[in-house]
Order: structure tokens, then sequence, then C-alpha cells
């Protein structure tokens, strides 16, 4: 499906919108499926306002739901300087640790070098030390590019077991904590059926989802796919130029397995509706299928950029958190349902009192009705 675009599309100025800061949700609610829901009907412009567990309702047998499996780690290391002070370290990608007897490690020690963003009253310096444990020590190697410092970090013992130790969820800018992330923020900053550990932020659309309500969405003859896109920091980097066709859009890991790729083949080939969770499920899949129109295996890092004038191939519906003015997860949501009836859609939102990003309300974008039987 390609949408209509004008040139008001490819212009930042025209993904503005006006967000009181009280909507932005700073907690979850209470139960995951209870989030309210807005439903845009994109062939005829309708909204309804319903709850999550209400989307059983737009589900017909035969369609498919294909989800994003990637897990958060806790990237947030906080520990302090070998002078003292207090330093922060956001890991930007899920570290590999090196072969066993790499060099300058010795007596148990391991070493993974890292990319990751440093948060201390003043910069630290190639050389210089952050002290997070006794068994987990990072050492600047190298300033780099945009704020960003290349780390070695040296570790004893299990490295997931240390991250969950001493690290934090890497919470968005926006939620605030004043005292550190909580331990429902460990829980509820992933989705149920995370699987793959990879990602610095989570794919907030699947947040909403229960394994009771999968279950009854699979009641219904709808299969479930998985998917593997590991969100990275660039998710919430802003765009700096006036052309949106302009913007370096971030790459990030993605799988996309044979078996995967087959249900959304099959799925399309009989008529059934192709529902994406989440933008990162929409990046996969349509990364996927870009060279032939089919969806391939894939592995790798997509850096593929959706804005409004794209042709989908794949994704007949969406599921979607709200997202950041003049960011390009807008612009993707823009490209499949339409710029001008998204930033309706949002205006309602706002004015009917939706929670909006990471812990807030969600929305459905059908732009595809199931077919008659």
């Amino acid at each position: 499906m390609e949408s209509m675009t004008s040139n008001a599309d490819f212009f930042l100025a025209s993904y503005h919108f006006v967000l009181p800061e009280e909507n932005i949700a700073q907690h979850p609610l209470g139960c995951r499926d209870s989030s309210r829901l807005l439903v845009v009907d994109c062939l005829t412009s309708e909204t309804r306002d319903r709850q999550f567990a209400d989307l059983c309702d737009y589900f017909a047998p035969g369609d498919l739901l294909v989800v994003n499996n990637t897990r958060v780690f806790p990237a947030r290391l906080l520990g302090r300087k070998e002078t003292g002070g207090k330093a922060e370290l956001l890991i930007l990608e899920y570290p590999v640790p090196e072969p066993q007897g790499a060099e300058g490690e010795s007596d148990g020690w391991q070493q993974a070098e890292v990319v990751g963003l440093v948060k201390s009253a003043k910069r630290p310096q190639p050389g210089g030390k952050l002290l997070f444990s006794e068994d987990l020590v990072g050492t600047v190697r190298e300033l780099l590019p945009d704020g960003k410092v290349r780390v070695a970090l040296h570790f004893r013992g299990d490295l997931a077991g240390l991250l969950d130790a001493h690290g934090q969820m890497p919470l968005p800018p926006y939620i605030r904590r004043e005292e550190g992330q909580s331990e429902e923020d460990r829980q509820r900053y992933q989705t149920v059926y995370a699987e793959s550990p990879g990602a610095v932020a989570a794919p907030t659309a699947g947040l909403h989802f229960t394994p009771e309500l999968l279950a009854r969405i699979q009641a219904q003859g709808v299969r479930v796919a998985q998917v593997t896109l590991h969100v990275g920091y660039g998710t919430f980097a802003p765009v700096r130029v006036e052309d949106i066709r302009e913007h370096a859009i971030h790459a990030e890991y993605l799988m996309v397995s044979e078996e995967t790729a087959a249900l959304v083949n099959e799925t399309k080939a009989s008529g059934g509706r192709i529902w994406a969770v989440g933008t990162t499920s929409v990046r996969a899949l349509e990364f996927a299928a870009r060279d032939t129109g089919r969806v391939a295996a894939r592995s790798g890092f997509c850096d593929l950029y959706i804005y409004p004038g794209f042709q989908f191939r794949v994704v007949d519906n969406l599921i979607t958190n709200f997202h950041l003015p003049q960011s390009s997860l807008l612009f993707l949501v823009s490209a499949l349902a339409g710029r001008e009836k998204i930033l309706a859609a949002y205006g309602e939102a706002v004015e009917k009192g939706y929670r909006f990003y990471s812990y807030g309300d969600a929305m459905v974008l059908i732009t595809r009705h199931p077919p008659l039987r």
C-alpha cells in the first residue's frame, strides 16, 4: 500500500503537536491490558475509544500477529570514577565477551568492549577507570563523536548476572525516577514474551499484552509469529533536518527466522491480514521483504527508514503507542495511515486524556478490513 503524499509531509514542522506534560505517563497501569485503546479506521476515518483487552474484537481467523521478542537488558550501570566522583555508563549494545585468554586478562577476568554514553561531572579520558563492583570495572579506551565512548568492560563471573545485579533498566529520558528504577520498572518495562537480550529500549506497543490476552487471540484462529529487532538508543535521537528525507536513520540488529517468513508469506497468500505489534515489527518485516516483496529470512542490521510515500508490502494493521512530536516513529505511522489522519487522532487523544509514550496507552491503525467470508 502506498499513501498519497503532499509536500508538507516532508517538512519536520508538519509533525509538531502540543502535548501537555500531564499526558506523559510516568508509571504503568496496574494491569497491562487495561490501557486505553484508540481505534483508528484508516479506511473510514472513524475512531473509537476502547480498552486494550478489546483488541480481540478486531481480529479474524487467518490473521497473523507479529511481535518483537527482543529483551531489554539492564544497560545503565551506576558506579564511580577512580577519583570518587559518580559516573554512569549507558551501554548502547549488548556486550559480547571476548574469547577467554584475550590480551591483558588473567586470573579469571574476562573482557567485553562496548560503546556507551558516560554521565559524570567531568568526562573521563582514555585510560580512566569506571568502578561498578569488585567484579565489574570499565576502562575508557577512546572518545567518540556525539558524546559516545568506547569502554572495555573487565569482569569476573557471569556477565549477564553482573548486569542484572549492578545495572538498571534504561528508562527513556521522559520517565523521571529521582531514586532510580523501581522493581516495577524491572518487570513492566519488558514484554511478557521477551526472549532475546539486546535492546536498550522496550518495544513499547508490546507492553500491553498479557499471556491471557495472547491466548484469547490465538483461540480466535489467529497465529502469532516473532521477529527480533534490538531497539537502540537511536530511537530517541531527535530529527535535526527540516526536510525529513535527509534524516539519517539509525541501524538496529534484526533477525527474521525462516519460520516467521513462511508464516507471513502463507498468511498473505491465503488472504489473511498481517498485524504488526509496534514500529519495530514493521521495520523488521518490511526490511525483510524489500528485495522481492516476499518476506525472506534475514539477520543483520536494519537501516530501513519509513516516512510518507513508503510502499508497504507486508503490514496491514499496526498496534502502536503514541510517539514523540517530530520523531522518526511519528513519520512511520504517518506513512501507514496518513499524516493528517494521525495528527487528528493524536489531537483527539490529547483532548480525551490518553496517556502518551512508553508507559502510556495504545492505538491501532486499521488499513485493511477482514475479507468477506
